[in-house]
């Protein structure tokens, strides 16, 4: 068993740079608990973030993410944690690894998972040539040649919003999902080209460059660009709720808007709570909730005196 004065359990964006503030107070042991997984290590080019007009990978900002981090006494275990309690005074966590943590505090950074169909080519177009958020990556799709994948009315709802980037558009119902006739209507009045049909194959070209895609039927759709939306993405709230957090209606942890604190000795940060899905936004919370348990372990200790 492992006991720490504070555990971050996601090694994503949010919980990085929650990891680097709070190891620059010298104060605290930190640990950092990651599976190696998340949005992150999909996306191979941010173009939103600042200092980086060229891009830069999910997996380099969390390389360095880590190192700096490390660099300041923070440490780091691969693990998964599936199971979440309290004895006392201090925070349980137990990862797949049969390992237990206790920790006085808590940050949850972990996170929500996109569903994404097993489509051939589709994986390593994500985060290059093909995304997920309009408020992230709009800007990639202006004026180009486009493709949405999507399911249904998640995916009628994102056309409306993309067609204001581009009048090139074809929404391809993959999965086949009913629309409603208001939303069939709006898409055809606003420009949007419609079709459905299973997608056999995204073609692409080398660095995962998005050419077009392949439906069941032989047919070829060329494209410059790509979208998904598949509806029904997995928010990881679990831990959050066994910790006694608020849940929200669509899964996600409701926190004080100042603090991030969801619960007693636990706060939050990035796609799991009710915000803009965003990298620069979770990054941001990861600092807020570092500040927030530094305050909290600082005033733990004067208790303890």
């Amino acid at each position: 068993m492992r006991e720490v004065d504070c555990i971050i359990v996601g090694g994503g964006l949010a919980g990085l740079q929650a990891a680097i503030q709070l190891g620059r107070y010298s104060a605290h042991q930190v640990l950092v608990i990651d599976a190696g997984e998340g949005r992150s290590t999909l996306c191979r080019t941010y173009h939103n973030i600042l200092g980086f007009p060229d891009g830069v990978s999910g997996e380099e900002l969390r390389d360095r993410g880590r190192l700096q981090a490390e660099r300041t006494g923070v440490s780091f275990e691969k693990d998964r944690i599936v199971k979440a309690g309290r004895q006392g005074e201090k925070i349980q966590l137990f990862g797949t690894s049969g390992s237990e943590y206790r920790s006085k505090t808590v940050l949850l950074a972990t996170g929500l998972s996109d569903r994404v169909p097993d489509i051939p080519g589709l994986t390593p177009t994500l985060g290059r040539t093909v995304y997920v958020c309009p408020d992230c990556d709009g800007y990639e799709i202006q004026d180009q040649r486009t493709v949405l994948l999507g399911s249904g009315e998640a995916g009628a709802n994102m056309a409306m919003i993309l067609i204001q980037r581009t009048n090139d558009l074809l929404y391809i119902n993959h999965e086949q999902a009913p629309i409603s006739a208001e939303l069939h209507r709006s898409m055809k009045e606003a420009g949007v080209r419609y079709l459905e049909a299973a997608v056999q194959e995204v073609q692409q070209i080398e660095d995962g460059h998005i050419t077009g895609v392949l439906t069941e039927d032989g047919q070829i759709f060329e494209s410059e660009r790509g979208f998904i939306a598949f509806g029904g993405n997995r928010v990881h709230y679990e831990l959050a709720e066994q910790l006694g957090a608020v849940i929200a209606d669509n899964k996600h942890v409701e926190a004080d808007p100042r603090s991030l604190q969801a619960a007693t000795n636990v706060w939050i940060a990035g796609d799991l709570g009710l915000h803009a899905e965003q990298a620069t936004v979770a990054m941001g919370e990861g600092s807020i909730a570092a500040i927030w348990i530094h305050k909290a372990l600082q005033q733990m200790t004067k208790d303890s005196r």
